[in-house]
Formats: C-alpha cells, structure tokens, sequence
C-alpha cells in the first residue's frame, strides 16, 4: 500500500504537466492558426473611409431619378432621422437576436442550420448584421472557411467598438441595395423618389428585403420578386409582434410599385454624359439634373413601339427615332434612338447621318427670302433639266406658277430647285442649314434642295426652332444643373444666338402651317392646335421624316421624327406625310396645350 501512495505523486505530477504542455501548445496552436487568418485582414479602424467609384446621378427635369452609374450614395442618415420601422423591418428579416448577440449568435446559426437541414437546402443564413457589414465594408464575396473566420473576427471587433445605434446606422448607410444604389437613403430615391426619413412602412419593407439578393429582387430589375420579398418582411415584422395582423394585411395591399416613367431613356443619358469628363473635370461625384420630362419621355418611347409594332411592322419599318425640344432655347425634352435600348443602344436621333429629302426644303425657301422673295412670290413648277439631270415631281401635276407657299405646302422638287437657284446656289443654302445648325455633308449641287444631305434627327429639329422661337439658333443641350459636393458647377451651355430676322421666322412658320393644313402634313394636324411642320421622303422610300412645330404648356415644341432600316432598305411606300406625320400627331396629343 505504501508503494502505491509513493507512486500516485509523481503520475499525477506528469498528468498536471502533460496537461500545462497542451495547454501551452494548443494555445500557441490556436495564436498561430488565428495569425494565419487575421494576417492580411484589412485595418477596421478604416470602417467609415469609403473607398468607390465617382457616381453620376442623372435626374430628370423634375427630380426624380433618371439614371445612375458609379457607386450611387444617397444623403448619410442619423438612425433617429429615419421612420422606427426602418431599422426594425431589418432586424426582423436579417437579425432578430441584433440587440442580445455580441456579433456572433450560436442560437441564430443552430436555428438556420436545423430549418436548412429540413428544407434540403439553404434556406436560412446564420450570420449576425454585424458579421454581413464586416463582409461588406472590408471582405470579398469569396465562400470559404478563411473568409468566414475573418468576417467573425471583424464581426467582433466591431461590436467593440461601437454601439448596436451606430452599427445600425453604418449598415443602413453603407449596405447595397441594387442598382448601383448603396444605403437606404440611395435606394429610397431610386425605387421610390422619396428620401428614406419618408419612406412608408411598406416600402421599408421592400428596403429590408434587399439584402439577401440586391441584384435579383430589386423593384427596377424584378418588380414582383420585391413585392414578394416585401410581403415576407411584413410577416416577419408582424411574427415579431413590431406590427398588427391588420397593418400587415393592410400595406401588404398597398405594396403596388409603379411602372418606371421612362423604361429607355437610356439614349439620353449616354447623350447627356458623352462629354462629362470634358465638362466637369476632376468633379468627383455628380449630380445632374437634366432636362428630361418623364411624361412626355414615356409618352414618346409608348408611341414609337406601338406604332413600329403595329403598322410600321407591316409597312416594313424596322426602326425609328424622336427628338422633342423646347424650341426657346434647346433643351431637350425627350428623345428616343430606337425601338428599345436593350435591343440597340445605337442612338438614331444623335448618331445616324441620313438624307432629309423634303425635310430640307424650308432652308431652300428661306435663302430665296433672304434674297427678296415673299410666301405669296411664284416660281414655276414646270419641269427642268440641268446637265442632264432632271428632278421629278412625283403624282404632282404642274400648274405653270404656284407660289412660294402651296410650293412648299406640296413639296414641289421643280420648284425647289429653282427657289435655290434663286436663292444663291446651293453653297448659299448650305451655308444657310450650317447657320440654323444643320451639320454634316450638305453637297454643292443643285440635288440638295431635294434633301440630298446627311444629318441627324437631332440637328434637323434643333434647325427648326428658329422658325418658332423668332429667329434664333438654339444648341441641343440635356443638363440644366451641376453639382458636386453640395456645390453647383458651371454649365456649359451655348445661348440661342440670332440667326434670321424675326419677320422671315414667322413667314416660314406660316408657311410650315400651311403644309399641315393643306399640304403633304395633314395628318399632323389637331383640331385646335396651331401646327406647322414639313415633311420628307428620300428615293425608294428608305427614310422617312416629319419635323413639326407647336406649342404646349411647358412652351413651343418642335418634334422630330425619322423612320427606316438600319440597313438602307427601302420600306412599303411610308413617306413623311403618313406614318412620321401620325406619329408627330400621336405624341402631341398627349402633350397638354
């Protein structure tokens, strides 16, 4: 018995020391392996330095938002500025526990992983709200256990540092929300045009629905998925006793996100941003607010698609273009390159060079009144030949002399090239169009009073605001504020510049008038409303134009319009004065007088 007394110490000696070795070992095991981890983490104390791309927020003429690229910030929010039911719409589909954890929640992932284990998939995440800011502020997407145990170690050192308010508040101005919009106050505005101190509770709903798939289950990419994903938020609120049954059902009801105003703007938000650098150098961040009316956007994209879809198809018109302007001054109203953006961003009304045909002919008219002709002067309509080449003057059958106006109200060709010769030549029209600014190839010869030109939508019915606006050449432009840093920029911007006298505009626009009462432009007309314009038709019917002018609430308006095909091909007999002048017609229905 005394030998086994004497023998207990020193096994127990062993154990003790055996065990401090581990201990020691295992410890200095575990520093190495969490060295190894945190040895490339990212300094946390750089949490509120955000590192992104400039944005450039585009808005349209009345606020709301057009377009955004870059990474797009909204205004930082103080939690105590937003509705309580922002922060509790998160917390109830993100992190019920948020209040009780320390960054990290056992009860949260053993809660995931049993609801996961019985859906067969992942159906729950475990990770705190901490841990997703500490994801998104300092690590990559990247699935791994090395990235994971970095996202726990930041998680907790966050939780050190601030108080649940301010991680709150971090990660409502700081999460991505889709869209290029990063923090509510950001995605508020996109989705909603309201800041997120408005927001309703619905909508906080939709925001806190965000998270889990910003990119598939936003309203601009998947409207119902984000009411889908609204309604859950709702339910897990209501679950959390933070709402009634009723109030659940109730905004449930009114989750009802409207039709985007505008679905291709896009043509003019790259026209509008194509010289940015240029324009506002070393800016930083901007914010753009532009001239685009959404209204009448979306009045002109539906018009276009519908008429393309119905009897353009048939017609064999695969494309089209409209520009709308404010013809005091040139702002850009709406404009539409094409049938779809999505299809082909190639924008139609600034990019494609195109002959005008008849469109042209007003400059003709105007360089021969330049020279002392009047709207009630003759000129012969008979047929002429100069070195061999010999314009037609189509189904017109002529009278001998017609005047200046039922000349150009019937797009007489014989006419036309007369009126040119009169007026100078064809150097003098030419010099004419560049001067109400039509660029491009305008050729020398007398083949240009028929339209023989290449120009661009845009250019053509920026030339035509001087026949409204008394006499002055207006520049295109999109942006009528800048702004970076809370600070307004210089805009440039070329003022209307006078380029004829005002007593020939109004002659010319009475007789753009006359065309649409009793020309090749009636079916432009609308009972009551004062309408001029001019047609144009190129050979084989490959393009077909109606620029018009009239005037409206927001002020006089000159529509521009071309149809055709991208590759030349001719279309079924569409000239200028059916589906063009329709269309015109169409748009300035909805457009209030």
């Amino acid at each position: 018995m005394n030998s086994t007394s004497a023998a207990s110490p020193p096994l127990f000696g062993r154990l003790v020391r055996a065990l401090l070795l581990l201990g020691i070992w295992g410890g200095l095991a575990l520093g190495l392996v969490l060295l190894w981890f945190a040895w490339d983490l990212p300094r946390p104390e750089q949490v509120l330095a955000a590192t992104r791309r400039p944005s450039v927020m585009l808005e349209a003429r009345d606020g709301r938002l057009l377009a955004a690229s870059g990474d797009l910030y909204g205004e930082a929010a103080r939690l105590a500025e937003l509705p309580a039911f922002v922060p509790a719409a998160l917390m109830a589909v993100e992190d019920r526990r948020f209040r009780s954890h320390a960054g990290l929640d056992p009860v949260g992932l053993a809660r995931a992983a049993v609801a996961n284990l019985r859906a067969g998939r992942v159906v729950q995440g475990g990770s705190t709200l901490t841990q997703q800011l500490a994801k998104n502020l300092f690590l990559t997407p990247e699935r791994s256990l090395r990235r994971k145990v970095q996202e726990a170690m930041l998680a907790l050192w966050l939780e050190r540092r601030f108080t649940k308010d301010q991680l709150l508040e971090i990660y409502l101005n700081r999460v991505y929300l889709g869209s290029g919009a990063y923090g509510v106050d950001a995605a508020a505005r996109l989705y909603f045009g309201v800041s997120a101190r408005r927001v309703t509770l619905w909508q906080a709903a939709i925001l806190a629905g965000l998270p889990k798939a910003p990119s598939r289950l936003n309203p601009r990419n998947n409207p119902d998925a984000a009411i889908r994903r609204g309604a859950e938020v709702l339910a897990a609120m209501r679950e959390e006793n933070l709402i009634t049954v009723r109030q659940e059902t109730l905004e449930a009801e009114r989750m009802v996100l409207p039709l985007r105003p505008s679905g291709d703007a896009g043509w003019f938000s790259d026209w509008v941003q194509a010289d940015l650098a240029e324009d506002y150098p070393g800016a930083g961040d901007l914010v753009l607010r532009t001239t685009l009316d959404l209204r009448l956007q979306a009045v002109v994209e539906r018009r276009l698609e519908t008429l393309l879809d119905g009897a353009g198809r048939a017609a064999g018109v695969g494309q089209g273009a409209v520009v709308v302007l404010d013809a005091r001054d040139g702002a850009v109203r709406a404009m539409a390159g094409g049938r779809s953006y999505r299809g082909s961003p190639f924008n139609r009304a600034t990019a494609a060079r195109r002959q005008p045909g008849s469109a042209f002919k007003p400059f003709v008219w105007l360089a021969a009144m330049e020279r002392g002709l009047g709207p009630e002067n003759s000129v012969s309509d008979a047929p002429l030949s100069l070195g061999g080449w010999s314009p037609g003057n189509g189904s017109w059958r002529s009278r001998g002399m017609i005047t200046l106006k039922d000349a150009l109200a019937h797009s007489v060709n014989t006419a036309a090239v007369r009126l040119l010769l009169q007026g100078g030549g064809a150097r003098e029209v030419a010099a004419v169009a560049r001067r109400l600014g039509v660029a491009g190839r305008l050729p020398e010869h007398p083949s240009l009073a028929l339209g023989t030109a290449e120009v661009t939508l845009l250019d053509l019915t920026a030339a035509y605001a001087a026949f409204a606006n008394g006499g002055f050449r207006v520049t295109p432009y999109g942006v009528q504020r800048a702004e970076a840093a809370e600070r307004l920029l210089a805009v440039p911007r070329t003022a209307p510049q006078p380029a004829l006298r005002p007593a020939l505009a109004a002659a010319m626009r009475r007789m753009l008038g006359a065309v649409v009462r009793e020309g090749t432009g009636r079916a432009a007309a609308l009972p009551g409303r004062a309408v001029a314009g001019k047609t144009g038709t190129t050979q084989d019917f490959r393009d077909a134009w109606f620029v018009g002018i009239a005037g409206s609430r927001m002020g006089p308006l000159v529509i521009g319009v071309w149809l055709g095909n991208d590759d030349g091909s001719p279309m079924n007999e569409v000239s200028g004065g059916s589906l063009p002048a329709r269309l015109f017609h169409d748009v300035l229905q909805e457009t209030p007088p």
